[in-house]
């Protein structure tokens, strides 16, 4: 029974990622979204630790203290921040979050969208992706562009909804002469 709840709930979230993607202009990044999801590793764990109120990741974490589906998640998927971590240049910062390319930036904020929708159901609101994010943004590594961007598109779509964000992904952010 877990099994088909968690291949509902990720599928349920991977095709509204990929509507998301659609609207924002985001055509390959559609099809490709979390297929790492589906392979053994990422699967089988997803099912063991299968919550439905959060991500298996957080229930696999609190009985091993990290999650190997994670890992192997995160290090497949551009749309993480964590993907883009890697040891600084500049010697003595060590590991520092590298700049983003827009479209990832994007997949990232459809991401933290849609799963908000999936957890919060019918008490989702506009502001829902900004307020998780401010809870858990403490310890992140982002990229200060990277950064300023995530939080713009989120800080406008919870003032000014999502009609109005992505209309702007689509006619400024994903245009090559935005100022990223």
């Amino acid at each position: 029974m877990k099994a088909w709840k968690h291949f509902c709930t990720i599928t349920k979230h991977k095709l509204l990622v990929m509507k998301h993607c659609f609207r924002a202009g985001l055509y390959r990044q559609a099809f490709l979204h979390d297929l790492s999801k589906y392979g053994y590793t990422e699967f089988h764990l997803g099912c063991k630790y299968y919550l439905g109120t959060e991500s298996p990741h957080n229930g696999e974490r609190r009985a091993y203290g990290y999650s190997l589906a994670w890992l192997h998640h995160k290090g497949r998927n551009k749309h993480h921040l964590e993907y883009w971590l890697d040891y600084s240049p500049n010697r003595g910062e060590g590991v520092v979050g590298m700049k983003m390319p827009k479209k990832y930036v994007v997949e990232m904020f459809l991401d933290r969208v849609c799963a908000s929708k999936n957890y919060e159901k019918e008490k989702y609101t506009d502001a829902s992706a900004w307020t998780y994010y401010e809870k858990n943004r403490g310890g992140t590594m982002l990229h200060p562009d990277t950064c300023a961007l995530l939080e713009r598109l989120l800080l406008m779509l919870k003032d000014e909804g999502e009609a109005a964000t992505f209309s702007f992904i689509r006619r400024q952010v994903m245009k090559i002469d935005f100022p990223y």
